[in-house]
């Protein structure tokens, strides 16, 4: 597969927004479009810690990562958390998954990330095939409460 990996301008909000919309379909979630507005603007403030990375193949945008660093009072170094990532169905196997992941891996080290790390439901049991094969399960579960 002949894949470029690019941070969006601007001017790619339509493709982003395609895959963000793909994204939410598959988690069954609406995200508003005010927050949806907000993390696009966020995306593109270099004073936030978010950052994102569109793989395209061509013309088309086929997948999308966001990544958000934090402190952690574990270590010295930031934690990397990829929040989001998805790719076009169509697509899937055929390494941009894969690519977006090792990419985020490459910043978090550039950054002297301590650890990268990311979540996934358990019924994504295509997705963890790939999980499985560029890092270990932590054995923690998360547990949230919904303000």
């Amino acid at each position: 597969m002949n894949l470029a990996l690019r941070p969006p301008t601007h001017a790619d909000r339509a493709a982003w927004d395609r895959l963000w919309q793909g994204y939410q379909r598959f988690y069954k979630v609406e995200i508003a479009e005010a927050v949806s507005d907000l993390t696009w603007d966020r995306l593109h403030d270099v004073a936030e810690p978010m950052h994102a990375m569109l793989a395209w193949q061509g013309a088309r945008a086929v997948g999308m990562v966001h990544w958000i660093f934090h402190r952690s009072t574990w270590t010295d170094g930031p934690y990397c958390y990829l929040q989001d990532l998805y790719v076009d169905e169509d697509v899937r196997g055929s390494g941009a998954g894969r690519a977006l992941i090792a990419h985020v891996r490459g910043a978090a080290e550039a950054a002297g990330a301590s650890r990268l790390y990311w979540l996934t439901h358990e019924t994504n049991t295509d997705a963890m095939k790939l999980y499985d094969k560029v890092a270990e399960k932590s054995g923690f579960v998360q547990y949230r409460v919904v303000l």
